[in-house]
Protein backbone atom coordinates (compact mmCIF):
# COMPACT_ATOMS: atom_id res chain seq x y z
CA UNK A 1 0.00 0.00 0.00
CA UNK A 2 1.54 3.28 -1.11
CA UNK A 3 1.12 5.28 2.09
CA UNK A 4 3.43 6.72 4.71
CA UNK A 5 4.02 4.67 7.86
CA UNK A 6 1.48 5.36 10.56
CA UNK A 7 4.14 6.95 12.74
CA UNK A 8 5.18 9.48 10.11
CA UNK A 9 4.04 13.10 10.15
CA UNK A 10 2.31 12.61 6.76
CA UNK A 11 1.38 16.29 6.48
CA UNK A 12 1.61 16.25 2.66
CA UNK A 13 -0.25 12.94 2.28
CA UNK A 14 -3.06 13.20 4.77
CA UNK A 15 -5.68 12.73 2.04
CA UNK A 16 -4.37 9.22 1.38
CA UNK A 17 -5.66 7.84 4.66
CA UNK A 18 -9.23 6.57 5.09
CA UNK A 19 -11.35 5.23 7.92
CA UNK A 20 -11.34 1.83 6.19
CA UNK A 21 -7.56 1.58 6.74
CA UNK A 22 -8.18 0.91 10.43
CA UNK A 23 -9.72 -1.94 12.37
CA UNK A 24 -11.75 -0.32 15.14
CA UNK A 25 -11.69 -1.72 18.67
CA UNK A 26 -13.20 -0.64 21.97
CA UNK A 27 -14.24 2.91 22.72
CA UNK A 28 -11.70 4.63 24.96
CA UNK A 29 -13.60 7.80 25.71
CA UNK A 30 -16.12 10.46 24.73
CA UNK A 31 -15.66 14.16 24.20
CA UNK A 32 -17.64 17.26 23.32
CA UNK A 33 -17.01 16.79 19.59
CA UNK A 34 -16.75 13.04 19.19
CA UNK A 35 -15.27 9.78 20.45
CA UNK A 36 -11.91 8.04 20.84
CA UNK A 37 -11.38 4.41 19.83
CA UNK A 38 -8.62 1.88 20.14
CA UNK A 39 -7.67 0.96 16.58
CA UNK A 40 -5.18 -1.04 14.52
CA UNK A 41 -3.77 0.02 11.16
CA UNK A 42 -4.59 -2.99 8.99
CA UNK A 43 -1.37 -3.25 6.98
CA UNK A 44 1.27 -2.58 9.63
CA UNK A 45 -0.72 -3.86 12.63
CA UNK A 46 0.28 -0.68 14.47
CA UNK A 47 -1.95 0.05 17.49
CA UNK A 48 -3.13 3.63 17.83
CA UNK A 49 -5.91 5.72 19.37
CA UNK A 50 -8.28 7.09 16.74
CA UNK A 51 -10.06 10.28 17.72
CA UNK A 52 -13.21 10.84 15.67
CA UNK A 53 -14.41 14.45 15.57
CA UNK A 54 -17.80 14.94 13.93
CA UNK A 55 -18.09 17.85 11.49
CA UNK A 56 -21.67 18.47 12.57
CA UNK A 57 -20.46 19.14 16.12
CA UNK A 58 -17.62 21.37 14.89
CA UNK A 59 -20.08 23.45 12.89
CA UNK A 60 -22.52 23.69 15.79
CA UNK A 61 -19.85 25.13 18.11
CA UNK A 62 -17.90 26.97 15.34
CA UNK A 63 -14.76 25.14 16.40
CA UNK A 64 -13.04 24.53 13.04
CA UNK A 65 -10.18 27.03 13.34
CA UNK A 66 -9.58 26.00 16.94
CA UNK A 67 -9.22 22.36 15.94
CA UNK A 68 -6.85 23.07 13.06
CA UNK A 69 -4.63 25.11 15.38
CA UNK A 70 -4.58 22.14 17.78
CA UNK A 71 -3.64 19.78 14.93
CA UNK A 72 -0.88 22.04 13.65
CA UNK A 73 0.66 22.39 17.11
CA UNK A 74 0.44 18.78 18.28
CA UNK A 75 1.53 17.22 14.98
CA UNK A 76 4.73 19.30 15.09
CA UNK A 77 5.78 17.97 18.52
CA UNK A 78 7.97 14.95 19.26
CA UNK A 79 8.92 14.39 22.91
CA UNK A 80 8.74 11.29 25.17
CA UNK A 81 6.36 13.07 27.55
CA UNK A 82 4.06 14.53 24.86
CA UNK A 83 1.38 12.37 23.25
CA UNK A 84 2.15 12.05 19.55
CA UNK A 85 -0.30 13.07 16.85
CA UNK A 86 0.98 10.94 13.98
CA UNK A 87 -1.31 12.16 11.22
CA UNK A 88 -4.90 13.11 10.46
CA UNK A 89 -7.46 12.81 7.68
CA UNK A 90 -11.09 13.63 7.00
CA UNK A 91 -14.14 12.53 5.06
CA UNK A 92 -17.60 13.99 4.51
CA UNK A 93 -18.73 13.38 8.12
CA UNK A 94 -15.69 13.59 10.42
CA UNK A 95 -12.07 14.51 11.04
CA UNK A 96 -9.87 11.69 12.34
CA UNK A 97 -6.77 12.15 14.50
CA UNK A 98 -4.32 9.23 14.57
CA UNK A 99 -2.80 9.41 18.05
CA UNK A 100 -0.27 7.51 20.11
CA UNK A 101 -2.07 4.94 22.26
CA UNK A 102 -1.44 5.44 25.99
CA UNK A 103 -2.43 2.08 27.44
CA UNK A 104 -2.26 3.26 31.06
CA UNK A 105 -5.17 5.65 30.57
CA UNK A 106 -5.91 8.97 32.28
CA UNK A 107 -3.79 9.97 35.27
CA UNK A 108 -7.00 11.45 36.71
CA UNK A 109 -8.58 8.00 37.07
CA UNK A 110 -5.44 6.54 38.64
CA UNK A 111 -5.28 9.41 41.14
CA UNK A 112 -8.96 9.04 42.07
CA UNK A 113 -8.55 5.29 42.54
CA UNK A 114 -5.59 5.71 44.88
CA UNK A 115 -6.56 8.94 46.65
CA UNK A 116 -3.07 10.41 46.43
CA UNK A 117 0.41 9.54 45.18
CA UNK A 118 3.63 8.91 47.06
CA UNK A 119 6.30 11.61 47.06
CA UNK A 120 8.41 9.47 44.72
CA UNK A 121 5.61 9.08 42.16
CA UNK A 122 4.52 12.71 42.48
CA UNK A 123 8.07 14.00 41.98
CA UNK A 124 8.54 11.71 38.99
CA UNK A 125 5.39 13.02 37.34
CA UNK A 126 6.34 16.64 38.03
CA UNK A 127 9.86 16.09 36.63
CA UNK A 128 8.35 14.49 33.53
CA UNK A 129 6.02 17.45 33.09
CA UNK A 130 8.90 19.89 33.53
CA UNK A 131 10.89 18.12 30.81
CA UNK A 132 7.89 18.25 28.47
CA UNK A 133 7.18 21.92 29.23
CA UNK A 134 10.80 22.90 28.69
CA UNK A 135 10.48 21.37 25.23
CA UNK A 136 7.12 23.06 24.55
CA UNK A 137 8.25 26.47 25.76
CA UNK A 138 11.47 26.27 23.69
CA UNK A 139 9.15 25.81 20.72
CA UNK A 140 6.99 28.77 21.82
CA UNK A 141 4.05 26.51 22.74
CA UNK A 142 1.99 27.27 25.85
CA UNK A 143 -0.35 24.41 26.77
CA UNK A 144 -2.72 26.37 29.08
CA UNK A 145 -4.81 23.39 30.21
CA UNK A 146 -2.57 20.95 32.06
CA UNK A 147 -4.68 18.90 34.48
CA UNK A 148 -4.91 15.20 35.44
CA UNK A 149 -7.63 14.57 32.83
CA UNK A 150 -5.22 15.73 30.10
CA UNK A 151 -2.32 13.59 31.30
CA UNK A 152 -2.05 10.00 30.09
CA UNK A 153 0.17 7.06 31.01
CA UNK A 154 1.72 4.59 28.61
CA UNK A 155 2.11 0.87 29.30
CA UNK A 156 5.26 1.52 31.38
CA UNK A 157 3.65 4.28 33.42
CA UNK A 158 5.44 7.11 31.60
CA UNK A 159 3.44 10.34 31.63
CA UNK A 160 2.25 11.99 28.40
CA UNK A 161 0.74 15.46 28.00
CA UNK A 162 -2.35 15.24 25.77
CA UNK A 163 -5.19 17.46 24.54
CA UNK A 164 -3.76 20.62 23.00
CA UNK A 165 -7.18 22.19 22.54
CA UNK A 166 -6.24 25.37 24.45
CA UNK A 167 -2.59 25.41 23.37
CA UNK A 168 -1.17 28.37 21.50
CA UNK A 169 2.09 28.86 19.62
CA UNK A 170 3.34 32.34 20.42
CA UNK A 171 6.20 34.18 22.11
CA UNK A 172 3.97 37.16 22.88
CA UNK A 173 1.70 37.87 25.83
CA UNK A 174 -1.82 36.44 25.52
CA UNK A 175 -5.17 37.62 26.87
CA UNK A 176 -7.62 34.74 26.30
CA UNK A 177 -9.04 33.31 29.52
CA UNK A 178 -8.97 29.54 29.03
CA UNK A 179 -8.37 26.31 30.87
CA UNK A 180 -10.06 24.72 33.88
CA UNK A 181 -11.08 26.68 36.99
CA UNK A 182 -9.03 24.90 39.67
CA UNK A 183 -5.85 25.16 37.58
CA UNK A 184 -6.08 28.79 36.42
CA UNK A 185 -3.22 31.12 37.32
CA UNK A 186 -4.07 34.44 39.07
CA UNK A 187 -3.27 36.45 35.94
CA UNK A 188 -5.93 34.50 34.03
CA UNK A 189 -8.50 34.80 36.82
CA UNK A 190 -7.89 38.56 36.88
CA UNK A 191 -8.04 38.68 33.04
CA UNK A 192 -4.55 40.10 32.75
CA UNK A 193 -2.02 39.25 30.05
CA UNK A 194 -0.26 35.92 30.46
CA UNK A 195 2.62 33.91 29.05
CA UNK A 196 4.29 30.50 29.52
CA UNK A 197 4.38 31.05 33.30
CA UNK A 198 0.74 29.89 33.48
CA UNK A 199 2.03 26.38 32.75
CA UNK A 200 4.57 26.71 35.59
CA UNK A 201 1.74 27.68 37.96
CA UNK A 202 -0.14 24.53 37.01
CA UNK A 203 2.83 22.41 38.12
CA UNK A 204 2.38 23.76 41.65
CA UNK A 205 -1.33 22.94 41.54
CA UNK A 206 -0.63 19.41 40.30
CA UNK A 207 2.14 18.79 42.81
CA UNK A 208 -0.31 19.65 45.61
CA UNK A 209 -3.08 17.56 44.07
CA UNK A 210 -0.82 14.54 43.56
CA UNK A 211 0.19 14.63 47.23
CA UNK A 212 -3.15 15.56 48.84
CA UNK A 213 -5.68 14.22 46.34
CA UNK A 214 -7.42 17.56 45.67
CA UNK A 215 -6.33 20.85 44.06
CA UNK A 216 -5.32 23.50 46.63
CA UNK A 217 -7.88 26.19 45.87
CA UNK A 218 -10.93 23.99 45.32
CA UNK A 219 -13.95 25.47 47.12
CA UNK A 220 -17.74 25.27 47.32
CA UNK A 221 -18.31 27.68 44.45
CA UNK A 222 -16.51 29.07 41.42
CA UNK A 223 -16.50 32.53 43.02
CA UNK A 224 -14.80 31.29 46.17
CA UNK A 225 -12.25 29.33 44.13
CA UNK A 226 -11.44 32.48 42.15
CA UNK A 227 -11.03 34.47 45.36
CA UNK A 228 -8.65 31.90 46.83
CA UNK A 229 -6.58 31.82 43.63
CA UNK A 230 -6.30 35.63 43.58
CA UNK A 231 -5.12 35.66 47.21
CA UNK A 232 -3.00 32.50 46.76
CA UNK A 233 -4.85 31.21 49.83
CA UNK A 234 -2.65 28.13 50.21
CA UNK A 235 -3.28 25.75 53.12
CA UNK A 236 -1.50 22.48 53.85
CA UNK A 237 -3.49 19.80 55.71
CA UNK A 238 -1.64 17.94 58.44
CA UNK A 239 -0.39 14.64 57.07
CA UNK A 240 2.74 12.52 57.56
CA UNK A 241 2.86 11.76 53.84
CA UNK A 242 4.01 15.22 52.70
CA UNK A 243 7.48 16.50 53.54
CA UNK A 244 8.55 20.09 54.22
CA UNK A 245 10.62 19.99 51.01
CA UNK A 246 7.48 19.24 49.00
CA UNK A 247 5.63 22.13 50.62
CA UNK A 248 8.60 24.41 49.96
CA UNK A 249 8.52 23.58 46.25
CA UNK A 250 4.77 24.17 46.02
CA UNK A 251 5.08 27.54 47.77
CA UNK A 252 7.84 28.65 45.40
CA UNK A 253 5.79 27.77 42.33
CA UNK A 254 2.42 29.13 43.49
CA UNK A 255 3.51 32.76 43.54
CA UNK A 256 1.10 35.43 42.32
CA UNK A 257 3.78 37.49 40.54
CA UNK A 258 4.48 35.30 37.52
CA UNK A 259 7.98 36.77 37.11
CA UNK A 260 8.91 35.44 40.56
CA UNK A 261 7.46 31.97 40.00
CA UNK A 262 10.06 29.21 40.12
CA UNK A 263 11.46 28.55 36.64
CA UNK A 264 11.27 25.09 35.09
CA UNK A 265 15.02 24.59 35.48
CA UNK A 266 14.88 25.61 39.16
CA UNK A 267 12.00 23.18 39.70
CA UNK A 268 14.15 20.35 38.31
CA UNK A 269 17.01 21.42 40.59
CA UNK A 270 14.84 21.63 43.72
CA UNK A 271 15.99 19.20 46.48
CA UNK A 272 12.59 17.47 46.62
CA UNK A 273 12.66 16.67 42.89
CA UNK A 274 16.33 15.62 42.98
CA UNK A 275 15.73 13.33 45.95
CA UNK A 276 12.47 11.71 44.85
CA UNK A 277 12.07 11.70 41.06
CA UNK A 278 12.92 8.64 39.00
CA UNK A 279 15.00 9.62 35.95
CA UNK A 280 13.44 6.80 33.89
CA UNK A 281 10.06 8.47 34.28
CA UNK A 282 8.25 5.82 36.34
CA UNK A 283 8.71 3.77 39.50
CA UNK A 284 10.27 0.71 37.94
CA UNK A 285 9.95 -1.69 40.88
CA UNK A 286 6.20 -1.24 41.42
CA UNK A 287 4.58 1.46 39.26
CA UNK A 288 1.14 0.86 40.74
CA UNK A 289 2.17 1.38 44.39
CA UNK A 290 1.20 5.05 44.55
CA UNK A 291 0.04 5.57 48.12
CA UNK A 292 3.05 4.82 50.32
Amino acid sequence: MDKPAVNAQGDDKIEEWAFSDFQIGKRLGDGKFGKVYLAREKVSGYIIALKVIYLEKLEKYQHHSHLYQEILIQSSLAHPNVLRLYTWFRNETAIYLVLEYAAGGELYKVLKNHGHFSEKQSATYIASLVNALMYLHRNNVIHRDIKPENLLLDLDGVLKIADFGWAVKSNEKRYTVCGTIDYLAPEMVEKREHDHAVDNWTLGILCYEFLYGVPPFEDESQRHTYQRIKKVDLKFPETPFVSDDAKDLICKILVKDSSKRLSLLKILEHPWIVKNSDPIGYVANDPMDYSK
